[in-house]
């Protein structure tokens, strides 16, 4: 006799057929549920979730996902027209499916399929299959599983999002905005009801459908829903007056090129933080003036306004003119496109120098014309300060402090900079980039560059999110420079009404006039303009003060006051520093004054143009000892402190600063060897390598070569190579044409006192 198993008679086997029960139950659950495989359209929705631009789905049809929730009117009138037992049955309601059989048998024809929402639902995922008795029974069984699956309220989204709206339009939301032009929340009564009964018959809201049956069909929903309550009287009449849609409304097209952008990475609904007012505004401001700028071949424009503290986009206009004739390249995303920075990178190098003790915030920086190597850098306009304050020179973009900040600076240190603060794009080495680096020989898209501002701002406010690599005290004093420096003429405009409303800006209008930028920024608020041709080409009407700087003020007008960042005294240090050269003070500055440097930084060095300089007593000429012995026997010479720039800087210097009192002449009968601090060569500078043009007559071009003398009205002798080349007097320059190769140039006054320089003609 066979020995019976241990377990027989355990309540294992039987817990063993529940549970292979439950995981079959489980699986039919997952495996028969209806999966959505249709595409979506691509919808972007601005920060309270309304919708500002989709493209339709990859099948042509405009389908957005499922919304988490309904507007109540829309739940409302299709509750009363579709399934009025929605919530007391399992997904099939006996009660309907009996009433359809006897109202079907009493037609003899189909009159009524007695179909929940749940059952739509299901037939609607699966493709609308055709209607069989088959399929009936597939379609009550997949809403029992649909409804152990979906919660009452998921099913209800499910089916607005897959319902048929009449031609391309699938789901609630994009029929909403096609028939009606407004989002499913702005739906009127007699808008809900109609859209609760156009799934039954879509085709009927077209133009060449029944309409009049369209019409009845939605005020006998709208006597329904007066009948149970829904509605009130008042509100019941005024819906029966509404007409019906006449014609599709185009969707929304607000922000497109910020569409196009996200729906590049997948289909389907992105919520921004995009002010939906803020973009209409912007953007009717921008195309205005681009539509102004385009008579004058200027065709584009983009901008990007964000929040400083967080980063959210607030608007985002990649480009005008997509529906204009004359809107150029519009469909280019400016704000992603790399582009010439012009004088956008200054600030950065400014705040670097402050950082590594190479410049204080009023220290003179020199502002001559200059060739370095090849290199020949102009200012935006044709004025030089001979010296100016760094400050100073930054509010008022001036390109030579710039250039010859960078070659201090190093070009490979200020390129690690720049990845360091964010910038992604300048990926060449610092050999091709060279010194034009700093007045926008490197690209950088809009995106990058607002948000170095918006770094900016926030490493100067104390902003732990900053990854600025500025100290806070290097941001700050870079902020106040761009808050209250003082402006070029053209942007003088702007100046108080920017202090005004705090805001640190900078604009930057790149070679050859393809570009014009505007960047500002203040606690709250970032914002970038760009103007120009997407296509590339320049204009001699573009420059930032007349098209992107006033549309940037013009946007700021539209947004909120915003504060200053206090100053952070425990990141700054006062420094004494001479009154004149605004250097760390030197042991012969006769007046100093106390200024604010980063606390880490390295002290710096001492003002080098305060010296003691010794007079005749009387102070009329400057005179040594040697002069007195013979002119004032038993006299001393009267020594003072004095402020004194270098000839070919005192030149330029004294045209804008009236207050700066030259050195006067030597006694007569000086003999002492001082042409070196009195007659300076400006041009060549020393070792330059001088490129020059040749004429169109195929003849050799010239150079101009230029001297200063401090004395005024005296004659200089110029020879090359040892070949007199003649004599100028009071003003001192000369027009050469040196042959390919190494030269020196001579320049001595009526003493005999000389200069040389040397410099390499590279063609001719």
């Amino acid at each position: 006799m066979r020995e019976r198993p241990r377990f027989e008679g355990s309540p294992l086997p039987a817990a063993a057929v529940s549970l292979s029960v439950a995981l079959v139950l489980f699986a039919l659950l997952i495996v028969l549920v209806p999966r959505q495989e249709r595409p979506w359209s691509s919808a972007i929705r601005d920060r309270e979730g309304v919708l500002l631009g989709a493209s339709a789905a990859s099948d042509g049809q405009w389908r957005f996902p499922p919304r988490e929730t309904l507007p109540g009117e829309f739940v409302s009138a299709l509750l009363a027209f579709e399934d009025r037992r929605f919530y007391l049955h399992p997904g099939v309601d006996p009660v309907s499916l009996l009433r359809a059989l006897l109202q079907n048998a009493k037609s003899r024809q189909v009159v009524s399929g007695g179909s929940t929402i749940t059952m739509q639902t299901v037939r609607l995922m699966s493709g609308n299959p055709p209607r069989t008795v088959a399929e009936k029974v597939r379609e009550a069984f997949l809403a029992l599983v649909l409804e152990a699956r979906y919660t009452k309220a998921e099913i209800l989204s499910l089916y607005a999002a897959n319902a048929p709206f009449g031609g391309n339009v699938v789901g609630l939301e994009a029929a909403a905005w096609r028939w009606f032009n407004r989002p499913p929340e702005g739906l009127t009564w007699a808008e809900a009801a109609t859209l609760a009964v156009l799934p039954n018959q879509p085709a009927l809201v077209h133009p060449g459908g029944d309409r009049t049956l369209l019409k009845e069909k939605r005020d006998r929903l709208l006597a329904a829903l007066r009948r149970q309550g829904a509605i009130d009287g008042e509100t019941y009449r005024l819906a029966l007056q509404e007409d019906l849609p006449e014609k599709p409304w185009p969707l929304p097209r607000l922000a497109p090129h910020y569409l196009e952008r996200l729906r590049s990475g997948k289909a389907g609904q992105t919520d921004t933080s995009i002010d939906r007012n803020l973009q209409i505004q912007v953007t009717a401001l921008l195309e205005r003036w681009s539509s102004r700028l385009a008579l004058r071949g200027i065709k584009n424009a983009g901008a990007l306004v964000v929040r400083t503290d967080t980063g959210d986009i607030l608007a985002y206009v990649g480009n005008t003119g997509l529906a204009r004739e004359d809107g150029g390249a519009s469909d280019v995303d400016m704000v992603r496109a790399r582009r010439s920075t012009g004088s956008l990178l200054k600030p950065f190098l400014y705040g670097a120098m402050l950082d590594a003790g190479l410049l204080l915030p009023r220290q003179l920086v020199v502002d001559i014309p200059t060739r370095i190597g090849s290199y020949r850098p102009e200012n935006n306009v044709p004025v030089y300060r001979g010296a100016v304050r760094a400050d100073q020179a930054l509010s008022r973009s001036l390109n030579i402090p710039a250039v010859r900040e960078l070659r201090e600076y190093g070009i490979e240190p200020f390129l690690q900079f720049l990845k360091k603060s964010g910038f992604t794009t300048f990926n060449r080495s610092a050999d091709e980039y060279g010194l034009p680096l700093i007045l926008g020989g490197g690209e950088c898209t809009m995106e990058e560059m607002v948000e170095a501002y918006r770094d900016l701002m926030n490493r100067g406010s104390g902003k732990a999110t900053s990854s600025s690599p500025l100290s806070r005290g290097a941001a700050w004093l870079t902020l106040e420079a761009l808050l209250k420096g003082t402006r070029p003429d053209e942007e003088s405009l702007w100046e108080s009404w920017a202090s005004a409303r705090n805001i640190a800006w900078k604009t930057g209008t790149s070679w050859g006039n393809r570009d014009a930028w505007a960047v500002g920024t203040t606690p709250l608020y970032t914002v970038g303009v760009w103007v120009g041709n997407a296509t590339g080409e320049g204009r001699p009407e573009l420059t930032s003060a007349g098209t992107s700087a006033p549309i940037m003020f013009e946007i700021f007008t539209k947004l909120g006051a915003s504060g200053w960042p206090a100053e952070p005294e425990i990141e700054l240090e006062r420094v004494t520093v001479c009154s004149r050269s605004g250097c760390l003070a030197g042991p012969y500055c006769a007046e100093t004054e106390r200024a604010l440097k980063p606390r880490d930084a390295p002290q710096g060095f001492p003002c080098p143009w305060c010296r003691p300089v010794s007079y005749t007593p009387d102070g009329k000429f400057r005179a040594t000892a040697e002069d007195l012995d013979e002119l004032w026997p038993g006299e001393l010479p009267l020594v003072r402190n004095e402020f004194v720039l270098p000839p070919a800087l005192e030149w330029w210097y004294v045209r804008h600063a009236p207050g700066y009192r030259k050195l006067p002449p030597w006694i007569p009968g000086h003999a002492g060897d001082s042409a070196a601090a009195d007659v300076n060569i400006l041009f060549p500078e020393a070792g330059a390598q001088l490129y020059l043009p040749v004429e169109l007559d195929g003849s050799p071009g010239a150079t101009i070569v230029q001297a200063v003398s401090r004395e005024e009205g005296s004659v200089l002798y110029w020879d090359l190579d040892g070949e007199y080349l003649g004599e100028t007097r009071g003003y001192h320059e000369m027009s050469l044409r040196p042959a390919k190769g190494p030269h020196v140039l001579t320049v001595t006054d009526e003493r005999g006192r000389l200069v040389n320089r040397r410099f390499t003609v590279l063609s001719d």
